[in-house]
């Protein structure tokens, strides 16, 4: 097929899933596009990517210096959002005040800009920070917050797992990569890298795979079976998209959400708090298990990994080996800059640029007390999970397995990050909605 045909045909495709997706029942605000083109942006590629007009990151002076477009389409959506938030005065505040805890870790991020190296650097990556939690606050603070979450989760999904096909089968430059050292090959799709497009299926494949099983046979006689399309259609994509790619991690957290969101469908066991705790836990066992103690290391070959998580072991011990100061870090993401960037890359052909474990990059950049901020946040957060689950178990099983997804997907990924898609998804999964009085819905 012609490149100019299968556009059309996928961005017919992609404007039939968003009318089928359509509830006229569910009206949400039109503000709702500032945060689906944030979390667009961030879940693929940046302004400048997509326009290649930044040239590839070849020295850590690079990491330095930023873009200037990019900083300007961020800080205008962050802009916009606030600006939504602050005429919804009343109930932002009480969003905002329900949610002391992600506050809190924010404003030690914000402070920690004190003693980095880069506080300038460090800044600026804050405020990408702060737009994250603006973007979700935008979301949350709708006057339908169940149903702003699904339209930005759906209209997120719909146009990049179909545009990732696009690309990986019609525009190989673009959608298709090589490793500059080995030359291997793998599928990028709308993201910079194989990771990056295994987030992207991730995220956005498990909140439809939860809307599909959400759709009850009875509905598809009305509503119902255009959802279950749009929404089938995606969660087939999104496999395809899984098979053809090599990510691991994302591809084995996808299976443990799905699980989750599959068990948690029947109702008599998401309203049973031990039962959700002991599966949960679990889990999360099996994860650790697995992954450091040697256990079912049958289970990591299987996905194509070795008992060193392919180099990552001997990474955290010579990034532990750098550490700045243990008790408060190095300052919000500025470990990996400057000299300690550029010695990694001497050591390492591959470049790392992260930690690739969440909770030990935290540490790096924030220290002990940034962890122990952290396993507040996950911990309050948790019980709020638990809490919608009893209440409303079709969008708690979903935050449910956002939750676990972040935790395990952490393991092996530093996702605790500004802008990446799982920070994003667990903030919407662990914030707090508070009901709003009679007076407010008027």
């Amino acid at each position: 097929m012609p490149q100019a045909v299968a556009t059309v045909v996928y961005g017919s495709l992609i404007l039939a899933l968003v009318l089928l997706d359509r509830d006229r029942k569910s009206r949400v605000s039109p503000a709702l596009w500032i945060p689906v083109a944030w979390v667009s942006i961030c879940a693929s590629r940046m302004v400048s990517q997509w326009f290649a007009v930044t040239p590839a990151m070849e020295s850590p002076d690079q990491y330095l210096e930023g873009s200037p477009l990019d900083r300007l389409v961020l800080t205008g959506l962050l802009a916009a959002g606030v600006v939504v938030l602050l005429a919804r005065g009343r109930r932002a505040g009480a969003v905002l005040r329900a949610n002391g805890p992600i506050l809190l870790f924010l404003l030690y991020c914000a402070v920690s800009v004190l003693w980095s190296d880069y506080p300038d650097v460090a800044f600026k990556r804050w405020t990408k920070a702060l737009g994250d939690i603006v973007m979700v606050l935008v979301v949350l603070t709708d006057s339908n917050p169940s149903a702003a979450v699904k339209h930005l989760l759906a209209r997120s999904g719909f146009l990049l797992i179909p545009l990732s096909v696009l690309l990986i089968k019609y525009y190989p430059d673009m959608g298709r990569s090589y490793s500059p050292w080995t030359w291997t090959p793998y599928l990028t799709g709308v993201a910079t890298g194989k990771n990056g497009l295994g987030f992207v299926c991730l995220i956005f494949g498990l909140a439809s795979l939860s809307r599909v099983l959400e759709t009850r046979r009875a509905e598809w006689g009305t509503r119902g079976v255009g959802p279950l399309i749009a929404h089938g259609t995606l969660v087939a994509m999104t496999l395809w998209l899984f098979w053809k790619a090599d990510s691991a991690t994302s591809l084995a957290c996808f299976l443990i959400g799905g699980g989750l969101i599959g068990v948690m469908s029947l109702p008599r066991l998401a309203r049973k708090p031990s039962a959700v705790h002991l599966l949960t836990g679990a889990v999360l066992l099996l994860s650790v298990s697995t992954l450091f103690l040697n256990v079912g290391t049958g289970i990591v070959e299987a996905m194509g990994r070795d008992a060193t998580l392919t180099g990552r072991t001997a990474l955290w011990d010579k990034a532990l080996d750098m550490t700045v100061d243990p008790f408060f870090g190095a300052g919000f993401e500025s470990f990996w800059l400057g000299k300690r960037l550029a010695k990694f890359w001497k050591i390492y052909w591959w470049r790392p640029n992260q930690a690739h474990n969440g909770y030990l990059e935290i540490f790096l950049n924030l220290g002990l007390t940034g962890v122990v901020l952290l396993s507040l946040v996950m911990a309050w957060g948790y019980r709020n999970v638990g809490s919608v689950l009893r209440r409303d178990p079709g969008a708690g099983r979903l935050r449910l397995a956002y939750f676990v997804v972040a935790a395990v997907y952490n393991l092996t990924e530093a996702a605790f990050k500004a802008t990446h898609l799982v920070w994003i998804a667990f903030l919407l999964a662990v914030t707090i909605v508070p009901e709003p009085s009679r007076q407010e819905d008027v």
